[in-house]
């Protein structure tokens, strides 16, 4: 899915300019006048970033960064500030934005914190993928595959896990085989990293 940018700037001559910008580099872009047409127009999914100005008339950027925060929003978020807004933007980064960019803007410092968004929401997104794999294959596994697989990754031997579940050596180690197929684990150490990914 193509990277999405979305530019959130009351002054349509702003957002012009960025977006003809960031055209110029091949990247497409979603413009709003205000952090209310924003909350009323995004659909999420894809990889991008959220160009935000920190002064928007009704909800300001600082605003609306919270609101988004506390709803989970996955995008990188990139503040634009005024000269007099530096302490603003001091506050968004507290809050999670990854950086922020002084107006007038230099037109390669843009499109270098652009870029470096879009890469961490594109890594993400992967990191995401990958997690949900992992889940899915946990959740083939039968209930017993996951009683011996939280065994076997803290280390129990066999034996006591036998013991343990009042089934045979055999059984374990066919029920661990099966795990490390279901699993597509190369070797314990593999497992045990799969088994922190998924539960924790």
């Amino acid at each position: 899915m193509k990277p999405l940018v979305h530019v959130v700037d009351d002054e349509a001559a702003v957002r012009d300019a960025v977006a003809m910008l960031l055209g110029s580099v091949g990247l497409a872009c979603v413009q709003y006048g205000s952090a209310q047409q924003f909350l009323a127009d995004y659909r999420p999914g894809g990889p991008g970033c959220l160009l935000l100005d920190v002064r928007l008339p009704g909800m300001s950027g600082l605003e609306l960064q919270d609101r988004l925060a506390k709803s989970g929003f996955a995008l990188p978020v990139i503040v634009m500030t005024g000269h007099g807004d530096i302490q603003m933007a001091v506050r968004a980064m507290r809050a999670g934005a990854l950086d922020f960019i002084e107006k007038p803007f230099h037109d390669q410092a843009l499109l270098d914190r652009v870029h470096e968004a879009i890469e961490r929401s594109m890594r993400a997104q992967d990191d995401a993928g990958e997690q949900a794999e992992l889940i899915q294959r946990y959740q083939r596994l039968t209930e017993r595959e996951k009683e011996v697989m939280a065994k076997v990754v803290v280390g129990r031997p066999n034996k006591l896990i036998a013991d343990d579940l009042g089934v045979s050596i055999r059984t374990v180690e066919s029920h661990r085989a099966h795990i490390m197929e279901k699993m597509q684990a190369q070797s314990l150490s593999h497992l045990v990293r799969i088994a922190v990914a998924v539960t924790g």
